[in-house]
């Protein structure tokens, strides 16, 4: 629980602190109408607005279990009850540089010492900051509930294709290990410290001879330019340098921008102008910044 639990138990008839997975599950499945929650930055937001009156809690913050990460198969198995602050720092920035840098960007210390991994793929929020890197990773999210454990792709979350069943919960975030150049980058609006506009999460896979970028803020979920992706992979000397020609980055960016940030109406209004640059210049930089690295 953060230390806004005393809000959280005034707003909720009981709460139940959980020691384990299966006890999570246990206590979902008693209490149908129970909310999880691990740091609630953005539950607890709903409720001191009176936007959200939940029943009953079940607090996931005891839970050891989802608050580390360990290695399977070339992959990194994140609990999702890492805090944006434990990602920030260094042992982990060496296994997943971009996510790393999402979660030091993702607000002041107290949003990133309470804020997890977890929540911030279950609330969605367009603005979230892991969300582009970890679809740009294609991660995939480790469901836990009544009927046992099942895999979906956090961009089918995030698109809605597949939702969270009633009882169920994200215990963990498979993520690719590909040693290889990763970057996130986002531009903040004058509203609110550092939420971003737009930001872009891109990945180098060398071994697949792929660029990958998720765009981040500017739509309900990350966007995946995928045209984009193929044609700028297909200019990469994967087997020399990985040097791009200027003119080539500069194409590469107006491409994500066109793709991820379409024309609203004629003529296109300035705003819309203005976010689709700034999507262009965060994708150029990125994709220079990962083949610099």
């Amino acid at each position: 629980m953060t230390t806004h639990a005393p809000h959280a138990a005034h707003a909720a008839q009981s709460v139940m602190l959980p020691a384990s997975l299966d006890e999570a599950v246990a206590a979902l499945a008693a209490m149908p109408a129970a909310v999880p929650v691990a740091g609630g930055t953005d539950l607890m937001a709903g409720v001191n607005a009176g936007l959200l009156r939940p029943a009953a809690l079940v607090g996931l913050g005891r839970i050891n279990e989802i608050r580390g990460w360990q290695y399977q198969d070339g992959h990194a198995l994140l609990g999702a009850g890492l805090t944006h602050a434990r990602m920030g720092r260094p042992d982990f920035a060496a296994l997943i540089p971009a996510l790393a840098a999402a979660a030091r960007a993702a607000g002041p210390p107290q949003i990133r010492n309470a804020g997890t991994l977890g929540g911030n793929v279950a609330s969605a929020a367009p603005a979230g900051d892991t969300l582009p890197v970890l679809a740009a990773l294609e991660a995939v999210l480790l469901v836990v509930g009544p009927d046992g454990q099942r895999d979906v792709p956090v961009s089918h979350l995030l698109a809605g294709r597949e939702m969270l069943r009633p009882g169920e919960l994200i215990g963990f975030v498979r993520v690719p290990l590909l040693h290889a150049p990763q970057v996130f980058l986002k531009a903040t609006g004058r509203t609110g410290p550092g939420r971003a506009v737009a930001s872009v999460g891109l990945v180098l896979d060398p071994a697949r001879r792929g660029v990958r970028i998720a765009v981040g803020a500017v739509a309900p979920m990350p966007l995946r330019p995928l045209e984009a992706e193929r044609w700028v992979a297909s200019l990469i000397d994967w087997d020399g340098e990985r040097a791009l020609a200027p003119e080539a980055l500069e194409a590469f960016g107006d491409y994500v921008g066109a793709a991820c940030v379409p024309d609203q109406g004629d003529p296109v209004p300035a705003a819309v102008l203005h976010l689709r640059r700034t999507v262009a210049v965060l994708a150029r930089r990125a994709l220079g910044r990962a083949l610099t690295s």
